[in-house]
């Protein structure tokens, strides 16, 4: 047996101890590290995959189950096992909410496959950790439906109802299918089921159908088709693979009276080397707990999202998903089947932020699960009535974000910023703060349109400059939305202007930050969007726009060109790949150009000044090359620079490009 088998099977067969844990953390060597062992076996942390799907053939036995336990010194959980069949029943019931089964399941077919085989072989699956939830009332007077919500572990679920109820998943199209499995008997093997195994007798076509069908008469239908095989092998490979439904599955259950920061943290310590549940999975999971209300949200959050992006599958979600289609959240997000608009293609973490932001002020994506679970944030206390009117809140703000007039109005106002494409939005941060923003000043009505707008550009290139929104993002969107309660928007952006966008800002710092070779700098992508925003003219170009390169194709050239650097000496490339040596250029003119000197490649530009015979680009009189320089923010001795002087233009440049962009800030 291999050496991680082996740890996995001590790991399995662990007791526990007779005494609780000491320390609330211990849940994080249960599910992530697991009990000590031998120092040869210790699994260090990271060692034990979670959730390791063990590939068929290993030759062990299933390790007794450890029994129930809680943890009775700080009651944060309890440790359980139950059969696969009850599980699938509380889920059926309704008992367990499982809200990934309402999107698209992206497990392959193979996983599903290799799940029944660990089931199969008593290997064991990975821990289920679900949270039990508190009854919340509902917009009709009645109670929550769902009592667990299940945190981890939702793609195995689905699978193990796919494969052994034959319940449709959703695929990427939204429509619903079958997930079918085979089983061979005689070689005790797994598979995706094909067009060629269905027609082979040798294999099970569809395990869901054979281990929910009467045990004795599907054997012996299977039996009758194969009268070569050995009965008795058979039938007891038929015995395991109907047996499966009794395999131990355990599950981890949080306290309903915890905190969702230490739900969220429990789940991180647990995740830690594993895929981490994100704060708005854990929101989304929140959501679709709320009965079929909550349900139909989450639907909205996820539609919206993916029409978004994909707006031909309307037709797949209105077709296959009726009970949404009859809602009235279906019409809301229709607009979107005919949008083409790419600038903003939010994710549900994206909408998750902006609803939280706008409607509760809370920049913490587990604040918003707290409120909707009914937490005052004053008393410190939970209270049903609020989470009621949080769930009515947070339906009517989705609506504002889904709402066509409201979306297409806020990316208008960023393209008129000059951003006009994807690439050229660094952070997706800010553009969230900024809908959100504009989401709230028109719900306030305090500013006119044009006032909002102006306000909403002005902010978004604010937080773009100063990166306002990196590292403790959460707690600014927090500390600004505060500030703009207090103080209003305008007055709020004109104390920051006048505290970080100082004269230092633009003469001092700015041009330091150009220090970067990295094309996804903020600063060159604002100045770009600058360059868009003026209607600047390529480099050495006459008529070709920025705005059209970026929108359709340009080249990024090096002013003074990389290999003309690099044969004089320039050899990092830290050095002669630096933002202040780009320059958005037509492809004709970067290849004229090529490795030419400075000197040379405007000797030829000054000659075609002279002469007007055109040999590079289109510019013919002084006028339009010195316009041209301006656009570009390139300094007028640029003829002059060699790979001596190379410092010295970057330098000059830093400072002619951070002038282009207070420029652009101050026209906004």
């Amino acid at each position: 047996m291999s050496a991680p088998l082996r740890r996995e099977v001590l790991w399995r067969s662990w007791r526990p101890p007779a005494t609780p844990a000491r320390r609330s953390t211990d849940i994080r060597e249960l599910a992530n590290k697991g009990p000590p062992l031998p120092a040869s076996l210790r699994v260090h942390r990271g060692d034990r995959p979670r959730d390791r799907l063990h590939a068929p053939g290993a030759t062990y036995q299933q390790a007794p189950q450890p029994p129930a336990r809680t943890n009775h010194n700080m009651a944060k959980y309890s440790v359980h096992q139950q059969p696969v069949d009850t599980l699938l029943s509380w889920v059926k019931s309704g008992q367990v909410a499982i809200p990934e089964m309402q999107r698209p399941f992206v497990w392959d077919s193979t996983k599903v496959r290799d799940l029944l085989d660990s089931l199969y072989n008593g290997f064991p699956i990975g821990y289920l950790i679900t949270w039990q939830s508190a009854d919340v009332g509902l917009k009709d007077g009645s109670k929550s439906a769902f009592r667990q919500i299940l945190i981890d572990g939702q793609q195995r679920i689905t699978a193990m109802t796919a494969a052994l109820v034959g319940q449709q998943v959703v695929d990427k199209s939204y429509r619903n299918k079958r997930v079918k499995i085979a089983f061979n008997p005689s070689t005790e093997k797994f598979a995706t089921l094909t067009p060629v195994i269905d027609r082979d007798p040798a294999w099970i076509s569809d395990v869901a159908e054979f281990v929910n069908a009467p045990n004795f008469s599907a054997t012996k239908a299977y039996l009758d088709a194969n009268p070569g095989v050995d009965g008795e092998v058979a039938q007891r490979s038929l015995e395991r693979l109907t047996s499966i439904k009794q395999a131990q599955v355990g599950i981890i259950t949080l306290a309903e009276d915890l905190d969702i920061e230490t739900v969220t943290e429990i789940f991180i310590r647990i995740n830690s080397k594993g895929v981490p549940l994100s704060s708005a999975d854990f929101a989304m999971s929140k959501i679709a707990s709320h009965g079929q209300f909550g349900a139909n949200l989450r639907k909205l959050i996820d539609y919206f999202c993916h029409l978004s992006v994909a707006p031909h599958v309307y037709d797949d979600i209105a077709t296959n998903d009726a009970d949404f289609a009859a809602s009235p959240y279906l019409k809301a997000i229709g607009w979107l089947k005919s949008d083409s608009s790419d600038l903003y293609d939010p994710s549900y973490t994206d909408v998750i932020r902006v609803a939280g932001i706008k409607e509760f002020g809370r920049g913490k994506v587990a604040a918003l699960v707290s409120v909707l679970s009914g937490r005052d944030f004053e008393t410190r206390s939970f209270d049903e009535q609020l989470a009621i009117e949080s769930f009515e809140r947070l339906e009517r703000v989705l609506l504002e974000i889904v709402n066509q007039r409201n979306f297409q109005q806020f990316t208008l106002t960023i393209r008129s910023a000059g951003f006009i494409a994807p690439r050229l939005i660094s952070s997706k941060n800010a553009l969230n703060f900024a809908y959100a923003l504009y989401l709230k000043l028109r719900s306030e009505g305090a500013l006119n349109e044009a006032d909002i707008k102006y306000v909403v550009r002005k902010w978004f290139v604010m937080s773009i400059l100063t990166g306002r929104y990196t590292g403790s993002f959460e707690t600014a969107f927090e500390a600004d939305i505060k500030r703009i309660d207090e103080l209003g928007a305008r007055r709020a952006l004109e104390d920051i202007e006048a505290s970080q966008l100082a004269s230092n800002f633009w003469e001092l710092a700015l041009p330091m930050d150009m220090k970067s070779s990295s094309v996804r700098s903020p600063y060159f992508l604002t100045f770009l969007a600058a360059q868009a925003h003026s209607g600047a003219k390529g480099f050495l170009s006459k008529n070709v726009t920025i705005a059209s390169m970026i929108e359709e194709v340009g080249d990024i050239h090096h002013v003074v060109p990389k290999n003309y650097l690099i044969k004089s000496g320039v050899n990092d490339r830290g050095d002669y790949n630096q933002i202040a040596n780009y320059a958005l250029t037509e492809t004709p003119i970067n290849i004229a150009i090529k490795d030419r000197a400075p000197s040379e490649y405007m000797g030829i530009v000054d000659t075609q000044v002279t002469s007007g015979e055109l040999r590079l680009g289109e510019i013919i009189s002084q006028k339009d090359l010195d316009a041209n320089f301006a656009m570009n923010a390139v300094p007028a001795g640029l003829s002059s620079t060699t790979a001596t002087s190379y410092a010295s233009f970057l330098s000059d440049r830093r400072t002619l490009m951070a002038r282009y962009i207070r420029e652009y800030y101050d026209s906004l």
